[in-house]
């Protein structure tokens, strides 16, 4: 039985992005080395990677290519992970730990040189990263991170309150930590641009096809089962984050899904863009409830941060954003919002990434935690080396046991208490 196609949220990507390719419902059976249930960054790129080594894959996404958070994030791409290198290393152990930080750091140069390679048409921006200090408490831990990243040879700097007033435009920050590796790019472009890599290379792409069920074949290998028809695969990966499911039992109790929104202003014209982020970075606050934002290539203003806990399609919901923004920028009061939209993200209650296999021919990738675009597009490439090669390849983040939430039930109420705790510490500057 056919359902009503999902409808892609009303960001303000689409009036730019180039028209996707062709994904067609997957229509009767066929078989497959490997199939992937997800079709966002690492569903795609995990299958081009695989396609390029010549393994027949198969991609199944329940609306059309970068219809979730994968075509509807902020678009940042950040070096790193949550925790700072130090942390990093002393919980994974000198040896993971050292080559978890070397990854984490190097996903946006190896985010930027598969841009480049496959000559995806995506604004990709490079002006950086820039993790702002809200408060006077706030840059002590700033300047910590700064000092490990700088002790491993990395190339950061600290900036001070008037250095990080002017790459910002707006004096409301005591200091930030400026990452030149960092950047930006139109997200559904770059999902779309990955699917049509990833069809060129050899995989197949199917759209508006979701798996209602996963079973263990008696032969070895997967039966993985569509409205429209079955996909028998040798081995599978889960790279659904969000929108995780009940397809492989608890896998959806595993994280926390939590919306992430985004508010887009006009073009702002020259006279109101003077000064404002003039290097173009990527803006991150360091609050517990993280704001971020930038200047999209055709001056528009990105508002992003915690939003309502459902679909929205304009920018009302976001008045907290956008209020905001004529805070930081007295300049921009009045500015006209035109769009607002949100969607799922993964959040793992430790906030690691979360490799997952579950069988020895089965891998499940999901809690990018806010940090999808860089990290999800650099695991891939590993993700498929494990697929093809098995233990013998080692991936540079843990593979680690699903362990379900407790109350996991009642996460809604969790992340509405918590969002809104965060957000009065972060205005007590706590």
């Amino acid at each position: 039985m056919r359902t009503a196609p999902l409808a892609l949220p009303p960001n303000v990507y689409a009036l730019d992005a180039p028209p996707g390719s062709p994904a067609p419902p997957l229509d009767g059976s066929r078989r497959a080395s490997v199939a992937i249930i997800g079709g966002g960054i690492v569903g795609l790129t995990t299958a081009l990677h695989l396609a390029e080594a010549g393994v027949d894959t198969v991609v199944i996404e329940q609306g059309e290519p970068g219809w979730g958070a994968s075509g509807n994030n902020g678009g940042q791409l950040n070096p790193g992970l949550k925790f700072d290198p130090d942390v990093v290393e002393r919980v994974w152990g000198p040896d993971l730990g050292r080559r978890m930080v070397d990854f984490a750091y190097d996903t946006t140069n190896r985010t930027f040189a598969l841009i480049e390679r496959l000559g995806v048409a995506c604004e990709a921006q490079r002006g950086g990263t820039l993790r702002a200090a809200r408060s006077a408490g706030a840059v002590g831990g700033v300047a910590e991170t700064a000092r490990q990243c700088a002790a491993r040879g990395m190339p950061v700097s600290l900036l001070d309150r008037d250095q990080t007033a002017e790459a910002t435009g707006t004096p409301a920050y005591h200091g930030a930590l400026f990452d030149p590796r960092g950047g930006h790019v139109n997200p559904l472009a770059y999902v779309r641009g990955l699917a049509k890599a990833a069809v060129a290379a050899g995989a197949t792409v199917h759209g508006h096809t979701t798996a209602r069920a996963l079973r263990r074949r008696s032969g070895g290998g997967w039966s993985v089962e569509t409205p429209t028809g079955t996909i028998e695969a040798e081995r599978i990966l889960i790279a659904t984050n969000g929108f995780t499911d009940d397809l492989w039992p608890d896998l959806r109790r595993t994280v926390v899904p939590v919306f992430s929104a985004i508010a887009a202003s006009e073009p702002l014209g020259a006279e109101r863009l003077h000064g404002l982020l003039p290097r173009r970075p990527a803006v991150y606050e360091s609050g517990r409830i993280t704001v971020y934002y930038r200047i999209d290539a055709h001056g528009r203003l990105l508002m992003g941060g915690r939003g309502p806990m459902r679909p929205i399609g304009t920018p009302e919901p976001l008045a907290y954003l956008t209020d905001y923004a004529a805070k930081l920028w007295p300049q921009l009061s009045g500015l006209r919002w035109t769009h607002g939209w949100n969607s799922r993200l993964a959040m793992t209650k430790d906030h690691w990434p979360h490799v997952h296999e579950p069988a020895p021919d089965a891998l499940a990738y999901l809690g990018c935690n806010g940090r999808g675009v860089a990290l999800g597009t650099a695991i891939a490439e590993q993700l498929a080396r494990r697929l093809i090669a098995g233990t013998a390849f080692t991936p540079d983040l843990p593979i680690v046991k699903p362990k379900v939430i407790p109350f996991h039930a009642f996460w809604p109420l969790g992340v509405w208490t918590a969002v809104q705790h965060g957000r009065i510490m972060d205005r007590l500057g706590l």
